[in-house]
């Protein structure tokens, strides 16, 4: 069975959803679809195989008898033996000890998704009950704190289709997975707002960041709360919940007051239904982790070995969470949460009601929605002063590469769009924290967010994007003092780019450049040159809007677009000019800078032939003209030869794209794309000329690139080949092989893949522009369309109807003078 486009996920294509719930940089639950939950990571770090024993379980009761189940469909066959284990548990081979695995459950289930909603409808022929569970937390458009709370929300659908009434008891069952280590001083205790319980871990005396608290609130006036589970050994815990189940007892209990603590807790809501009937139950879930023991990065202080660094306190030492700022404890944000809970239902779904409400391909709508899950997963944190950090992705147990870094997080465009005062924030966090008085920026930031270290080489990439990226969010925002504010850090941070990899002032980056690949491109090429000019042009026009003088960006950013137009371009697609010879840079051999790349002997002679390992010289590079897109972007227009960017695309969707990767060498990192998958390669060598050893990660497939370069040829009319792309990314994510809400490359949930989100923007042709109050609109292939459109003030659906432009605002405002119809 092949999986539909923006569909539903069933039997084979519903093994491995999990899909994220949590607010931005507070931590993560995965529903998956079997309506277990998984992924529990709510201590501030990814514990992707921590999967405790919660559920929640129905007793129904009729003529027939009486029959109880979990509310999950049947287990997976791949964790019944090679399911992860959190460390320090059983792993499969000792029977699943410690899972819920054997109880009775529904025998079927289907999932789909309507982001930030996702449902689990279960069946069973034999259950006289028709059940589902719809699992969101917050998404609010304009509103980041909303949308940061470490909360979620289950909400049970119970149906009866037969002809007689039914007893129900539905119930969420939860062991006491808080509990940190040895000292046993965890405890349960009844909510302080509605009918709940919270499973609590007491801070310890030298250790604050084992203090946090999950509440569990059944909204439903019938609700009892059991906080004392039987306590004993062995087994005897999940047995005596499951005899209060299957004979459909609600207990209540009062939490424990003396002896060792209860292992878990339970919530009880008695039902009645009638024949035709549906009735709901509403389950809110939140946490409260308000310190942690993590800290990473160098940060300036530290290097020099000031006494800055050894005077800090505790808190400033260590993340802190936004949300711990906002909320006293965790019945303060359980408060919040019930209090609001109708509010944000609305407002989550009017958003997701205006983002699925439009003409775009299924798969592209997909595609980004997918992506958005990156923002509720252990990818993103989001600290005490509201301002937004990022891993690359998420390994199993820790985050996986820091510092938001530039050159990863260049190619994401869904916060600009959607939280456009966190992506402002991560500028500030580049110009200032980032970046020394020369000019210098380190492309990871520390957390807790403070001045970096400034010993390692710059990211040309990185850097030189965040000047194009400045200009975006002026562009979007429309603010110009905040940009006048910045504008120092960036004209300084570009003079350092100039000074040093194009000292001679040609243009392009001749000297060695740091890069996304994790190496040094020796030489111009059109992948990081082209980001040069980009950056060239957008200071030009920041300098002239200030009234400062850009005539000298202008000049530069002219020559090096005839530099890559007429020594770059091969007639089919840009290329890298290999130089090592003649430059102020010592050959790497030397030693003399501490270049990421080692030169043994065999390497030594082989850089005597090629030129220095991990270039790709006359290659067809996927990212070749990543300027050129990130110029769109931003709103810059073309930097290049349109017609020469177009060849170039169509270069890289004829060599690069494999719809069979069986006979494709991967010596590399091969999960990303294998067998008889398909995917865009990184580079191939079509003309001849592939290197010995060219740059470290050519022969893989990066989700990221595969929508760079999607959404650059659906923005200059290419829209079949765009889309073609997108399907043959999207086949591999299809709920068999992989979890569709979990695109991976460095790590899970990784940064780069919101670069989804510039389908929109490519598909549509549609972009605002704040500073001109003007709705620019491009020709597009069908006429009429509706699009989204995400501006710094509202959303809603803009397009062409009947052959006139239309704005359809759903929620805020969205102020424009004019419409601006292009080719």
């Amino acid at each position: 069975m092949t999986h539909v486009y923006n569909g539903s996920y069933a039997d084979a294509h519903n093994t491995h959803i999990a899909f994220p719930l949590g607010g931005m940089g507070a931590g993560m639950i995965a529903l998956e679809g079997t309506g277990a939950l998984s992924h529990f990571s709510l201590r501030h770090r990814p514990d992707l195989a921590h999967e405790p024993p919660v559920f929640s379980a129905l007793y129904v009761k009729g003529k027939f008898g009486s029959a109880a189940k979990v509310l999950e469909g049947a287990v997976p066959a791949r964790k019944i033996f090679s399911s992860r284990t959190k460390k320090g548990m059983p792993g499969p081979g000792s029977g699943l000890f410690g899972k819920h695995y054997g109880l009775p459950r529904f025998a079927s289930s289907v999932f789909e998704a309507k982001f930030p909603f996702g449902t689990v409808r279960l069946s069973d022929p034999q259950f006289p009950v028709e059940a589902s569970v719809t699992g969101w937390s917050p998404f609010v458009r304009r509103n980041a704190d909303d949308s940061s709370l470490p909360a979620a929300a289950l909400t049970f659908s119970f149906y009866n289709p037969g002809d007689e009434p039914l007893e129900l008891v539905y119930s969420f069952h939860a062991a006491h997975f808080m509990a940190e280590g040895g000292a046993n001083d965890h405890r349960v205790r009844r909510s302080g707002t509605g009918t709940g319980f919270v499973l609590d871990q007491p801070a310890g005396e030298q250790a604050p960041w084992r203090a946090g608290a999950f509440t569990a609130v059944a909204d439903h006036p019938s609700a009892v709360a059991d906080c004392a589970w039987f306590r004993g050994g062995w087994f005897d815990p999940l047995t005596t919940v499951w005899d209060a189940i299957e004979n459909g007892r609600c207990v209540d209990r009062a939490p424990v007051t003396e002896g060792a603590p209860s292992p878990g807790a339970s919530l009880y809501v008695p039902l009645r239904l009638q024949p035709g009937e549906r009735q709901n139950v509403r389950l809110l879930l939140s946490w409260y982790v308000p310190d942690s023991d993590l800290a990473i990065g160098t940060p300036a202080s530290a290097a020099a070995g000031s006494s800055e660094a050894a005077g800090q306190t505790e808190a400033e030492r260590y993340y802190k969470p936004w949300y711990a700022g906002r909320f006293a404890d965790a019945q303060a944000v359980a408060a919040y949460w019930l209090d609001n809970y109708d509010r944000l239902h609305a407002e989550s779904r009017r958003f997701a009601d205006c983002f699925y409400g439009t003409t775009m391909p299924a798969e592209a709508v997909e595609a980004i929605a997918a992506n958005l899950c990156i923002l509720k997963s252990p990818t993103v944190l989001r600290q005490a002063d509201g301002r937004l950090w990022g891993w690359e992705g998420a390994e199993d147990e820790q985050g996986s590469c820091y510092g938001s870094c530039t050159h990863v997080w260049n190619y994401a465009q869904a916060v600009a769009h959607l939280f456009p005062d966190l992506e402002r924030g991560l500028r500030e966090t580049e110009f200032y924290e980032g970046q020394d008085d020369s000019g210098h920026q380190n492309f990871r930031v520390p957390l807790p967010i403070q001045p970096a270290d400034h010993d390692f080489h710059a990211a040309a990439d990185g850097q030189l994007g965040g000047i194009m990226k400045l200009y975006r969010e002026w562009r979007i925002g429309g603010d110009i003092a905040w940009l006048r504010r910045l504008w120092p850090q960036a004209r300084q941070s570009l003079r350092y780019c100039m000074d040093e990899w194009d000292p001679g002032r040609e243009g392009v980056l001749s000297e060695p450049h740091h890069n996304t690949y994790d190496i040094e491109f020796w030489g111009p090429n059109g992948m990081c040159s082209s980001i040069y000019i980009g950056a060239l042009k957008a200071a030009a026009l920041i300098a002239a809007a200030l009234g400062d003088d850009a005539s000298e960006y202008e000049a530069l950013y002219r020559k090096g677009r005839a530099y890559l137009e007429t020594e770059l371009f091969n007639g089919e697609f840009y290329e890298q000019r290999i130089v090592w010879e003649g430059l102020r840079t010592p050959a790497p051999t030397t030693g003399e800078k501490n270049w990421n790349v080692n030169y043994s002997t065999e390497a030594i002679e082989l850089m005597k032939a090629e030129g220095p390992k991990y270039q790709y010289g006359k290659g067809c590079l996927s990212d070749g003209v990543l300027g050129a897109w990130l110029a769109r972007m931003c709103g810059l227009g073309d930097i290049l030869n349109r017609d020469q960017v177009i060849s170039h695309l169509l270069s890289v969707y004829r060599y690069n794209l494999k719809r069979d990767l069986s006979d494709h060498a991967n010596p590399q990192r091969p999960g990303y794309a294998l067998g008889a998958e398909g995917g865009l390669l990184l580079c191939t060598w079509p003309r001849g000329g592939k290197l010995t050893l060219p740059f470290v990660y050519s022969n893989e497939v990066w989700t990221g690139i595969e929508y760079q370069v999607a959404s650059h040829l659906l923005s200059l009319g290419r829209v079949a080949e765009g889309l073609d792309i997108v399907r043959t990314c999207r086949d591999r994510y299809d709920g068999w092989r992989r979890n569709p809400f979990n695109e991976y490359e460095c790590g899970h949930w990784y940064a780069r893949a919101l670069a989804s989100y510039g389908l929109i923007q490519g598909w549509s042709g549609v972009y605002y522009d704040a500073v001109e109050r003007t709705l620019h609109m491009s020709a597009h292939e069908n006429g009429d369309f509706a699009s989204f459109l995400c501006t710094a003030e509202g959303y809603g659906i803009v397009g062409i109807r009947d052959g006139q432009p239309f704005v359809d605002v759903r929620s805020g405002t969205i102020q424009f003078d004019r419409v601006a119809r292009e080719d």
